[in-house]
């Protein structure tokens, strides 16, 4: 799908702008009512978020139902799709997620890609993508750069990548990565100079206010000014609560959005199965996880509580939600680099000296994101027997969300109380040597549901990461947990998972997390082959793509009341579900993992076998469709001049002005 070709068709959206009290990046004091309590048990969903989902259900069930209509439009038997929409009740319409992985810009761009190809206001979508599919979800969640897609969408009015990409020429262009985040000005160093100095006048602001500032701090700062162009310093006081007011979000007309991050216990610096996980979304911040099991208004972050109630009566904060600072949040992987830097190809003069920098931040912490004062101090809903070492901290310590090796933000989404049907689990991570996904996300969340963090949560059988590579599951989309009635040993039946990984098809999208920079054509290639991944070739690889995702969105309904299966579907759920083989051979190295740990599963890590009983997916065949744009660029390294403008310009200038 050629999206550099394609006419304008919508207007750029107007951003409705949400403001910190003091009209710039520093949060202000506000009054608030005397008897407010911001914390609340994550046992339930928030009455907001189901009184949104009242509104969004009824949205989803016309968009859903006109899907389905045009992807099973060839079948033989189409009853079953029929009966979904008979009664006027919402309550048996399938309910979608989408998550979006991290990986910097390469999982920005090539995620953009496939969201496009499930959007109906991407031109060609309908014909030939999986249009319509994106207005048929309910939950849209992302981490990193997967993050930095979900937020760019949502906080810019829910603007569509069509539009980004029609306006990749303009001078307020969002996604304008041309010239790297830490030299925005490229041979106008001028320019970067001042961009820098803003920034540090920002976060200087919110230091001078009384609140403790970190690298992500600059890290948030930097990033906006791609994100948010037309906002004055890159949204500098534009706030993430904001969106709970749009009209966009108010009226339910898109998913709802969700950033995921990892807290980080003070005084550690290892991220692993047992780490609270954390999700942002317009409401609440907070973790459904035992070790907190709270959620706080995201609205009054940094107001100085104690057990949700403000200590000073009346009196509270506002601001601190900088929607940059969040989105920083969830793709703040310093201390990683820190952990894995020995095993990088940086010049030796230049890992001594990165180093004893990281070394100088962690040291007080300021590598990470900082929440403080802690929303959750005092909390009295974590469950017994785990630890309270979060809610008797005055500081709360956040990191990026893949730290965990769960690239994919699928937690937020297999809760139960979302009762979410089926994920579009998309994967743009650099797990292999040569930056290609290998399944890690979702065998770390697998094996997750069985220690002691993941207790109450469920996820489909899924195999190691080898026979991920072996299988060419990471080169195609396959379907996990398509038998509800061979996962009744778990806590509860789990959404089937469609995952679709990052593939070549018209450019070699297997870029570096740490390539700071795009050319237009980069960007445009990036965009168009994370389309063609999508859909299998733009639909041509295998016509029978577009029906089979129809059948891997009702399949739960269908198990649900038994209902009897189209031929189509048999036919789908053949080629496509994971058949239960494990080919544990290790053939291809396995590297680092999206956010640089190289820590990967063995194919001789302790599992449950899968009892799935379709057989395997077929093996994908060579797209006929290719770019009219041509790169011969391949694997990115994290270069030398990379990593020493890093240093020597921008971020390491600002961070000297700010420590």
């Amino acid at each position: 799908m050629q999206l550099q070709h394609l006419a304008l068709a919508f207007a750029v959206a107007t951003s409705v702008h949400g403001w910190s009290p003091s009209n710039g990046y520093a949060p202000g004091n506000v009054t608030c009512d005397s008897d407010v309590n911001f914390l609340r048990s994550g046992d339930e969903l928030s009455t907001d978020e189901q009184d949104w989902l009242k509104k969004r259900n009824d949205v989803t069930k016309e968009s859903l139902q006109s899907f389905l209509k045009r992807a099973t439009a060839n079948f033989t038997d189409t009853s079953i799709f029929d009966d979904l929409f008979r009664s006027n009740s919402s309550a048996s319409v399938p309910k979608i997620g989408i998550a979006a992985s991290g990986g910097g810009y390469r999982a920005m761009l090539s995620g953009a890609g496939m969201i496009a190809a499930m959007d109906n206001r991407t031109e060609g979508a309908n014909d030939v993508g999986l249009g319509g599919l994106l207005q048929s979800s309910t939950y849209l969640a992302g981490l990193s750069g997967g993050n930095w897609l979900v937020g760019t969408l949502a906080w810019n009015n829910w603007t569509s990548v069509q539009t980004i990409v029609n306006n990749f020429t303009e001078d307020d262009a969002i996604w304008d990565i041309s010239h790297s985040i830490v030299t925005p000005g490229g041979i106008n160093i001028f320019k970067s100079l001042g961009r820098w100095d803003d920034i540090s006048d920002a976060v200087h602001d919110k230091q001078d206010v009384g609140f403790n500032i970190s690298l992500t701090d600059v890290w948030g700062r930097a990033l906006s000014y791609n994100f948010f162009p037309s906002l004055h310093h890159g949204g500098d006081a534009y706030t993430w609560s904001t969106l709970r007011d749009v009209d966009v979000f108010k009226n339910a007309e898109m998913p709802f959005p969700i950033s995921v991050a990892d807290g980080r216990y003070p005084g550690t610096t290892i991220i692993n199965s047992n780490a609270t996980i954390f999700e942002f979304n317009p409401f609440e911040m907070g973790s459904w996880d035992p070790t907190l099991n709270a959620f706080t208004d995201v609205k009054y972050l940094g107001t100085n509580v104690t057990n949700g109630t403000p200590v000073v009566e009346g009196q509270c904060i506002e601001g601190f939600d900088n929607t940059g600072f969040i989105m920083g949040t969830s793709s703040s992987l310093f201390n990683q680099f820190l952990l894995q830097i020995n095993s990088t190809s940086i010049p030796s003069f230049l890992k001594s000296l990165f180093t004893d920098y990281l070394n100088d931040l962690a040291e007080d912490s300021n590598d990470i994101s900082i929440y403080a004062p802690n929303p959750f101090k005092d909390s009295s809903f974590i469950k017994s027997n785990y630890s309270n070492s979060l809610s008797t901290a005055d500081d709360l310590y956040l990191v990026d969300g893949g730290e965990d090796l769960q690239n994919v933000p699928l937690l937020p989404l297999i809760q139960q109380k979302r009762n979410v049907d089926v994920i579009f689990a998309l994967d743009n991570s650099a797990d292999t040597e040569n930056s290609w996904p290998n399944g890690t996300s979702l065998v770390a969340t697998y094996e997750r549901q069985f220690v002691k963090q993941g207790n109450g949560t469920a996820f489909p059988y899924v195999p190691d990461v080898d026979t991920f590579v072996n299988l060419g599951l990471n080169k195609k989309p396959t379907f996990f947990g398509c038998d509800a009635s061979n996962m009744t040993d778990l806590a509860y039946i789990p959404p089937l998972i469609v995952y679709i990984p990052n593939s070549q098809y018209s450019f070699n999208s297997n870029q570096s997390t740490f390539k700071l920079s795009y050319s237009t054509s980069e960007r445009l290639s990036m965009i168009e082959n994370g389309f063609e991944a999508a859909t299998r070739g733009n639909l041509t690889e295998s016509s029978d793509f577009l029906g089979c995702v129809a059948c891997a969105i009702v399949r739960r309904q269908q198990e649900s009341t038994n209902a009897t299966l189209p031929a189509e579907c048999e036919t789908c759920f053949s080629n496509y579900c994971w058949d239960g083989t494990i080919s544990s051979n290790h053939t291809a190295a396995v590297a680092e993992d999206d956010d640089l740990s190289d820590t990967a599963f063995s194919s001789t890590s302790s599992r449950k076998s899968s009892k799935t009983s379709s057989s395997s997916s077929s093996s994908r065949s060579s797209s006929s469709l290719s770019s009219t744009v041509k790169h011969s660029g391949g694997v990115q390294a994290l270069s030398t001049v990379d990593l020493k403008s890093l240093i020597t310009v921008g971020l390491f200038s600002a961070i000297a002005w700010l420590f």
